[in-house]
C-alpha cells in the first residue's frame, strides 16, 4: 500500500540524503486524511552530491532533472523545487531543498514506521508551516483544511506558540490567523 511513498523514500535512505515528509502526506498522518497525488520531501542536499541524487534514480524508472537542472535549485536561496517522477505509477514526488527558516525546524524531523519502514517525517509544526507559505504563494483552501484538521487531531502536541513566532519572521501571520478560525 506504501510502496509509492517508497520508491521515493527508499533511495534517498541510500544514498545517505536526509530527507523530511511534509505536505498532504505528513497532514494526513497528524490530521485527518485526504486523497493526493504526490508527496513532498524537503531535503537536505549539497550542490556537490546533485550527481548523487540524479543516480539514485535510474533513468528506466524515473524521470529526474538533468543534473544541471539540480545544481540550479539546490543553489537557490529559497524555493529550489525539484519533481521526481515514477514512470510505470505516473506517482510524484516534489522535492524542496531545505534552505533558510527550514533549517531549524529540520532537527525536530522523526522517524515513523510506515508499514514496518521508518519514514522521516517532519514535526507537525513544520508541515504547518510549509501549507502556509503554499497557501500565501497560490490560495488553495485545502491547505486551510489541511491545517485545520491538524490542529484538530493533534491539537496540544503542536507548538502554536512556536509556529506564530516563526510566522512573524516569515510574514505568514494573516495566513496562520487565517488557518485558525473556524469554518
Amino acid at each position: 500500500m506504501w510502496d509509492w511513498l517508497f520508491q521515493f523514500t527508499e533511495p534517498l535512505d541510500e544514498i545517505g540524503v536526509p530527507y523530511a515528509v511534509v505536505g498532504s502526506v505528513a497532514s494526513s498522518l497528524y490530521g485527518e486524511p485526504r486523497a493526493t497525488n504526490d508527496v513532498d520531501l524537503v531535503i537536505q542536499l549539497e550542490t556537490a552530491d546533485a550527481a548523487k541524487l540524479v543516480c539514485a534514480f535510474p533513468a528506466d524508472r524515473f524521470y529526474v532533472p538533468p543534473e544541471e537542472v539540480v545544481i540550479v535549485e539546490l543553489g537557490r536561496a529559497q524555493g529550489g523545487h525539484l519533481n521526481v517522477i515514477a514512470l510505470e505509477s505516473m506517482t510524484k514526488a516534489d522535492f524542496y531543498p531545505l534552505a533558510g527558516e527550514e533549517r531549524a525546524w529540520f532537527s525536530r524531523r522523526r522517524a515513523l514506521e510506515i508499514s514496518g519502514r521508518p519514514v522521516w517525517f517532519a514535526a507537525p509544526e513544520s508541515v504547518i508551516l510549509h501549507k502556509l507559505r503554499f497557501f500565501r504563494a497560490g490560495g488553495g483552501e485545502k491547505h486551510l483544511r489541511d491545517i485545520r484538521g491538524m490542529l484538530l487531531v493533534s491539537g496540544e502536541a503542536i507548538d502554536r506558540a512556536a509556529i506564530g513566532a516563526a510566522c512573524v519572521r516569515l510574514g505568514l501571520s494573516a495566513e496562520w490567523a487565517a488557518a485558525q478560525v473556524e469554518n
